[in-house]
């Protein structure tokens, strides 16, 4: 296994003076620099045993890309309702908290801290992972989306409406997730609420056509996304929670018709509370960067929490950005899979791997903890 060596990694070459590689603070959690690895979906948690992570090859995994400021987890559904994809992990049962613990030291071990991403898909299902269940939605609006299952490729049914009393559950849920995310070993999460899931669901207009106090008006869209911060806020810290936001995305099927109204509302009512930091996807997720409709330079300047930023960046945007003030931090993803020892090679400017999308979510280790590091460079 050729994996790097995370304390070379992160210690090779400390006169780069540049922001990026320096120290910061992401609210309560201290970081070795400003490198953040976006949550990434690879399909290996043990889903026979109850969507189970901490395999010795999941730990491998995570351990490898420690030289890292800040990892955020996979998505890791609050209950099997919020289930979206095989092989995912959850973080509602015992066991998959105990999955999680061997993660997280060794993530710790390492010299790095992880905050667990926290879903709920909402209606990007189909019953063959959710156990049956139909899935659920703000509206029953059913999205132009596949899902797979064990059975193949699936068209998703329309989802069903959830009830005012359902949704004060799931907000539940991702408190208890939260609850359990710090049991875990975890050192915050990060709210879900980007690519088209059950938050960005209920914010944007193109899934949410309820006529109650969670359909309507802006400040409606926004209140089941502002209930489930608070109540993870309540339990864990206002320093220790972050969302992830896509004001323009289109992924999975849902759009908006005014997309600064909703997310500039959120965007002020998030720095309100204190939290730690917004994840935005600036752009399409996996796509142009170039998408009108939201002012993330606005809210760049609008929240007072640190701002990660997210979607296609390279080196030289990446340095760019944290030094010019626009963001605070940088996500990458999928440089994040084919390169463990990332930090390290952003430093000294060397040459990447490039990821292989077949692997993507392919169980096994190939694709997965295979990819090779670079010698690190002497201190």
């Amino acid at each position: 296994m050729n994996a790097p060596h995370p304390q070379a990694a992160r210690n090779g070459g400390e006169s780069d003076t540049r922001k990026l590689f320096q120290p910061a603070r992401i609210g309560d959690i201290e970081v070795a620099n400003r490198v953040v690895m976006a949550p990434l979906t690879r399909s290996r948690a043990d889903e026979t045993a109850g969507d189970i992570p901490g395999s010795p090859m999941n730990v491998e995994y995570y351990r490898q890309r420690s030289n890292a400021g800040l990892i955020i987890s996979e998505g890791t559904q609050v209950s099997p309702v919020g289930k979206g994809y095989m092989a995912t992990p959850g973080i509602y049962s015992d066991e998959q908290v105990e999955g999680w613990k061997p993660i997280t030291q060794a993530v710790h071990e390492a010299g790095s801290k992880i905050v667990a991403q926290i879903w709920h898909v909402g209606r990007v299902t189909h019953p063959d992972l959710t156990g049956g269940a139909q899935p659920v939605a703000p509206s029953a609006i059913r999205p132009n989306v596949v899902a797979y299952t064990r059975n193949g490729k699936m068209e998703v049914p329309v989802p069903r409406a959830l009830s005012v009393a359902e949704i004060a559950e799931v907000v539940q849920e991702f408190r208890r997730a939260a609850a359990n995310a710090i049991r875990a070993g975890f050192d915050g999460v990060e709210i879900h609420g980007a690519n088209g899931y059950l938050v960005d669901q209920f914010l944007r207009d193109g899934a949410n056509q309820r006529t109650d106090q969670y359909g309507g008006s802006v400040a409606n869209r926004a209140r089941f996304a502002l209930e489930v911060i608070d109540a993870v806020v309540a339990e864990i810290g206002a320093g220790r929670v972050g969302i992830r936001l896509s004001p323009v995305t289109p992924a999975n099927d849902l759009s908006d018709s005014k997309p600064q109204a909703v997310f500039g509302y959120l965007v002020e009512e998030l720095n309100k509370r204190g939290i730690a930091f917004i994840h935005f996807v600036e752009g399409a997720t996996g796509g142009p960067r170039d998408v009108p409709g939201f002012d993330f330079a606005w809210a760049r300047k609008a929240f007072k929490g640190t701002y990660i930023a997210n979607n296609g960046y390279d080196r030289a945007m990446a340095i760019d950005a944290v030094e010019s003030g626009r963001a605070d931090a940088v996500a990458f993803g999928r440089l994040f899979i084919a390169n463990p020892d990332l930090v390290h090679r952003l430093r000294h400017d060397t040459v990447l791997n490039a990821p292989n999308p077949k692997t993507f979510y392919a169980p096994g280790p190939e694709g997965y903890i295979d990819y090779p590091a670079l010698e690190a460079i002497a201190a």
